[in-house]
Formats: structure tokens, sequence, C-alpha cells
């Protein structure tokens, strides 16, 4: 049963971590990178989908990215959504391929993205740790039913309390790695 709860919290927390390295890897460094905008919604024929389902992005230049649609006759509503996202850049459309130019960050900018970085890293601690609390509530559950022996219940809630530690030192690993890309210049 122990084993059962260990299992599931690690499954829980790496989904955690899953998140937040998905989230920072839609920020934008001053580097190029996919993940900027793979996952912008975009509304063609009535449907929204993201955008790697409608067309092949790929890094040229270390600075710009390059969209290019499966159908020809979505490049103008590609265009309008990138336009209407935050993103805060300018399409370049050639008539076949769509042109994102990454500009340079600003030291402010660099600064504000950090802070924003650590929000995001502290918000997955909260998860990893509200996950903790939840499975320590069925440990619990599991020792009141008489389903667990106490040793087991104290040796339960170590493991866990250790898998936690674990996985929190791992985020805060991913926030100062994001934070160190963020400033690089």
């Amino acid at each position: 049963m122990i084993a059962d709860v260990m299992r599931e919290a690690r499954n829980r927390m790496n989904g955690a971590i899953t998140s937040l390295e998905s989230d920072l890897g839609a920020f934008r460094t001053g580097r190029a990178s996919t993940k900027l905008v793979e996952h912008l919604k975009v509304e063609q024929y009535g449907m929204e989908m993201q955008l790697n389902q409608m067309a092949v992005i790929s890094v040229p230049e270390p600075q710009q990215l390059a969209i290019r649609p499966y159908d020809r006759s979505s490049l103008s509503v590609i265009e309008k959504a990138i336009m209407k996202s935050d993103l805060g850049i300018m399409p370049n459309n050639d008539g076949q391929v769509i042109r994102l130019n990454i500009p340079r960050l600003t030291e402010e900018r660099r600064r504000d993205l950090t802070r924003i970085v650590g929000r995001r890293v502290e918000e997955a601690k909260v998860a990893v740790r509200n996950i903790r609390r939840d499975l320590n509530h069925d440990l619990k559950e599991l020792k009141d039913e008489k389903l667990l022996a106490e040793d087991d219940f104290t040796r339960g809630e170590k493991q866990l309390q250790e898998i936690t530690d674990k996985f929190i030192s791992q985020i805060e690993d991913i926030g100062r790695t994001k934070e160190a890309e963020i400033m690089e210049v």
C-alpha cells in the first residue's frame, strides 16, 4: 500500500515538473525556440488548433523562427494569431513562410522575466507540497482504517517527505537554469 502511495506521489510530482518545464519553455530568452509559438492557439474553419498541428516550426537562425503551414491558405490566420498573442513580435509573411525575428531582450525585461520565473517556480513547489499533503492525508486514512500499522505510517510519511524534498530540489534547479539562461547576454 505504501508503495502505491509513493508511486502516485512520484507520478503526480513528475506532472508538476513537466508542467513547469513546459511553462518555462515558452519564455522568450532572446534566443529562438519553437516552444515559444508551438502551443499558440489559431482559429481556422471554426475550430481552435495549436500552431504545431497546422505548421512546421523551425529555427533557421539563432534569432529567427520559421513557420511553414501545411495549408498555405492558413498563412493569414496564423499571422493574425501571432499578432494577437502576447509575444510582441511582428510576423514577416512572404507568401509561403512566416518568419519571426526574435529581438534581444533589454536588461529590465530580463529582470522582469526572472521574477516571473521565480513565481512560477514557487507555484510548482506549492503544487508538490499540496500533493504531499493529499497523500499524507491518504496515509492517515489508511492508518485510521487499521490497514496500515503505526510504524509503516511513520515510514511512509518519511519516504513521502524525502520524495517531496527531491522534487523541490529539482524544481529549484530548473528555475536557476532558466534564470541563468534569461540573464545570459
